[in-house]
């Protein structure tokens, strides 16, 4: 017998768009990180923009909180939702709404997966710049809630500098559109605000975004090391020679050998202790100029051989390594724990040294495949969760490295979110003043914090913001 509820969303969406079976709803449980569960009282699945507004006002008016979810590539925990909380997954909206070359500006319903986008684009010489390792199965709605970062944004920036306005859908069910499609709008920057926000301010029913021409020379280079620290250093290296790469991404042995064993092989070097992969782009001539200065900082950093892609057909290969790494990762172990801390990059040899020995004393498996360039850590720690000793270890290892980072001058995130996978390490870098300013910006947005509940923010931090009498 259906629920009150039920057959009211049912009517919005149709009886085939709402899921109210387990299995269905098991679907949903996790996303792309296998630490965190947790089964959906309801999925519903909205095919336009008057459906998904019909939805969040309905659930306002019955007092539901509800989670929205992308593609569930996200690696924080941050698309799930409770057996109380509503799940509201975006996929069906996925219409390229237009693409004006003159403009360079594109508009996107939140369920466009981030690669169809660029191909959408290519024609008229564009594409869209982040490019998350999952970006052949991601949404541009996913990336703007987690403000998604990729081996490219190095040097083009992450999913913020790339919005220019929104339409979007607050918890009570107001429409509204921030920024504008000439992207300086008078006042706040309130787009700066709803990118990254993590789905705790509302949906975007409507994304304006930035193209970027494309590139008339790109080279691509993989230079193997013996040592990791070897490595590390030639990053440093380059940045302060004055080039910022495209792209600046680092590959060691644990990972190259998964990605070599694994049906993604890209020729990478199965002896090396390290790889990295640059990316040069822009004009021929800056091009030539940069791959001047960086192939000698390579071999001086220790660089056994530094290679160039001699076409579109090996670059593509080499990227498929890179990017499919975590899924290769799959041969190593059952389970993995992606972590995703930053540090400056002069701290990156020391704290890839810490890395290995924490891996060392806790007996654990840690593959580091990430973006060198700007210090973006994502230690792999490989595992069976089944085994609760083992998981407990993981989960000690993973504390240490975060705090290691944090200790280093780095954050706890750098493009996954914190979601509930870190809610537990935001006091390691907020005091509570400011987790309570935090706290006071999302009930501007949605007093009643029904949007993606329980995420984020410690709930005692906000307790405390309010007990204290602060509105």
């Amino acid at each position: 017998m259906a629920t009150p509820l039920e057959t009211a969303l049912a009517a919005i969406v149709g009886p085939r768009w709402l899921k109210t079976a387990m299995a269905e709803r098991r679907t949903y449980e996790a996303d792309g990180l296998p630490t965190h569960a947790s089964v959906p009282r309801l999925a519903v699945l909205p095919g336009s923009r008057a459906e998904v507004i019909a939805v969040v006002r309905l659930l306002a008016e019955r007092g539901v909180g509800w989670v929205a979810r992308g593609a569930g590539t996200g690696l924080s925990g941050g698309a799930l939702a409770d057996p109380a909380t509503v799940l509201i997954p975006l996929t069906r909206l996925n219409r390229i709404l237009s693409i004006d070359p003159e403009s360079r500006r594109a508009v996107v319903e939140p369920g466009v997966v981030n690669a169809r986008l660029s191909e959408a684009a290519a024609p008229f010489g564009l594409y869209y710049a982040p490019d998350p390792s999952s970006q052949a199965a991601c949404t541009i709605g996913g990336n703007v809630a987690e403000n998604a970062g990729g081996p490219h944004c190095l040097k083009y920036g992450t999913t913020t500098s790339h919005v220019v306005a929104l339409d979007v859908v607050l918890a009570d069910g107001t429409v509204t559109t921030l920024g504008s499609v000439q992207g300086e709008p008078w006042g706040p920057d309130l787009v700066g605000l709803f990118v990254g926000s993590e789905g705790m301010f509302g949906i975007a029913l409507g994304i304006t975004v930035r193209l970027e021409p494309l590139p008339q020379a790109v080279r691509t280079l993989l230079a193997d090391f013996t040592a990791v620290r070897a490595a590390t250093e030639a990053v440093g290296a380059i940045i302060a020679a004055g080039v910022v790469p495209a792209a600046l991404e680092l590959i060691d042995q644990a990972c190259i050998r998964a990605v070599e064993a694994s049906i993604y092989a890209a020729g990478y070097p199965t002896d090396a202790a390290a790889a990295l992969l640059v990316e040069l782009d822009g004009t021929r001539a800056a091009v030539d100029g940069e791959f001047a200065i960086v192939e000698p900082i390579l071999r001086a950093h220790g660089a056994r051989s530094v290679r160039s892609a001699e076409d579109a057909d090996e670059r593509a290969r080499l990227w498929q390594g890179r990017k499919k790494a975590f899924g290769a990762m799959g041969r190593i172990a059952r389970d993995l724990v992606v972590q995703d801390a930053v540090v400056p990059r002069t701290a990156l040899p020391a704290i890839l040294d810490t890395i290995t020995e924490v891996a060392h004393r806790y007996g654990l498996t840690i593959a580091n495949v990430f973006h060198a360039g700007d210090g973006n850590l994502h230690p792999n720690i490989c595992y069976d969760a089944r085994d609760p000793e083992l998981s407990a270890r993981v989960a000690r290892a993973s504390k240490e490295i975060m705090a290691a980072c944090v200790a280093a001058g780095g954050t706890i995130t750098g493009e996954h979110g914190v979601g509930s996978d870190k809610i537990d390490y935001m006091e390691m870098i907020f005091d509570q003043t400011s987790l309570g300013a935090m706290c006071a910006v999302r009930r501007a947005f949605d007093p009643s914090e029904r949007a993606n509940p329980g995420k984020v923010i410690p709930l005692h931090s906000c307790r405390e913001w309010r007990s204290a009498g602060v509105p």
